[in-house]
């Protein structure tokens, strides 16, 4: 089961919003640390309203290459939707997370109808700079 599946599965499970609030700041709490040498301006998501750092790391074959990724947020619960974030996203082809739109999995999982618009659209600003990242690298 990958990390995205077993968050999913989590979710399954919680019928509360307040349930899935605090899971989503638990999830937020195993995220490591960005060090503070990755937090600059380049790696910083514009359009959060929190503070919010990605970080994308690109290794395998350059026809089709695999990104991972690195995150972090000053805000506890947008950490946690970094980390769905990064589950969803990381370690997979290029090619793939162009075309994979994080927002329909937070949807499913019954997160996006609770955020507040602030944090929707800082959740859309992540999602939108990774799979622009993958674009990028997708057609190189």
């Amino acid at each position: 089961m990958t990390a995205l599946e077993k968050i999913i599965d989590d979710f399954s499970f919680l019928d509360e919003w307040e349930d899935r609030y605090r899971y989503v700041i638990e999830l937020g709490k195993a995220l490591p640390d960005l060090p503070e040498d990755k937090r600059t301006l380049e790696n910083k998501v514009q359009g959060c309203a929190s503070q919010v750092w990605l970080v994308t790391h690109v290794s395998g074959d350059p026809d089709n290459p695999i990104l991972t990724f690195e995150g972090d947020s000053d805000a506890h619960i947008v950490r946690g939707l970094v980390a769905i974030v990064l589950a969803t996203y990381s370690g997979k082809p290029a090619f793939e997370i162009a075309t994979l739109d994080a927002i329909d999995i937070f949807g499913k999982i019954g997160l996006v109808e609770h955020l507040s618009s602030q944090r929707a659209n800082g959740l859309r600003s992540m999602v939108k700079r990774i799979r622009e990242e993958a674009s990028i690298r997708a057609a190189a």
